[in-house]
């Protein structure tokens, strides 16, 4: 029921998203505020609590292993996925951030569903994700309106992704439950890396190329949350 409750809460985000950019665009600045915000919410909850667990767990050498691992796999497939998205063109722009959104988001809820089976959910993790969820699906479903697809066909394909993401958490945490600490350790860096290699490549560099440098105050204010969160778990 945990697992089932993290899943609708972290995926609303995108449906919300979706339903606010069929209504309106916000700001671009917010959006980015956003972006920023969730951003520092993922590197708290990245290292006090993925990695963290997984050097714990596993030592230095494996937690390493596998945090360079997630690293290099997601870089591979974003640079796959920018090449698709150059060659597709402005008209497939909002598949392409759709496409975009599950390869960050995967990941991350892996790594949500991991911390579920390792014994204690991250609140922090999923306020993080959740808040993420918002500003990608809202600029991916406006997108693909603005390009000529319907608001039931974006409504339908945002949602439908959030489900996909929903069962990402529910898998991380059913498929892992009876782990054994070493193999639990490799999962929690490798999971981690990815959001680490996502945070680089994606989050800070659009939340500070569409809102400047003030974007860093939200950023301090999204760890600063999620630490706290983090802090006050049992």
């Amino acid at each position: 029921m945990q697992s089932l409750l993290f899943a609708v809460v972290a995926s609303a985000g995108l449906a919300l998203g979706a339903v606010i950019g069929m209504r309106s665009m916000p700001p671009v600045r917010v959006l980015a505020a956003l972006l920023a915000f969730a951003s520092g919410a993922l590197v708290a909850a990245l290292a006090f609590e993925l990695f963290e667990e997984s050097f714990v767990q596993g030592g230095p050498i494996v937690s390493a292993a596998g945090l360079a691992a997630g690293a290099l796999v997601y870089v591979m497939l974003d640079v796959w996925l920018d090449r698709q998205a150059t060659a597709a063109g402005r008209s497939a722009s909002g598949i392409v951030l759709l496409a975009g959104v599950l390869l960050d988001g995967i990941p991350e809820n892996l790594a949500l569903g991991t911390t579920l089976a390792a014994g204690a959910g991250s609140v922090a993790l999923l306020v993080a994700i959740f808040v993420s969820n918002v500003p990608e699906a809202l600029v991916g479903a406006r997108s693909m309106c603005d390009n000529g697809r319907s608001v039931r066909f974006a409504l339908v394909t945002w949602c439908g992704a959030a489900v996909v993401l929903g069962i990402a958490i529910v898998a991380g945490s059913l498929l892992l439950a009876d782990v054994d600490e070493s193999a639990l350790s490799v999962i929690l860096a490798f999971a981690g890396g990815a959001v680490l290699a996502a945070l680089c490549t994606t989050l800070f560099p659009r939340a500070y190329r569409d809102g400047g440098p003030w974007v860093a105050l939200a950023t301090v204010a999204g760890f600063l949350l999620a630490f706290t969160l983090g802090s006050m778990a049992p």
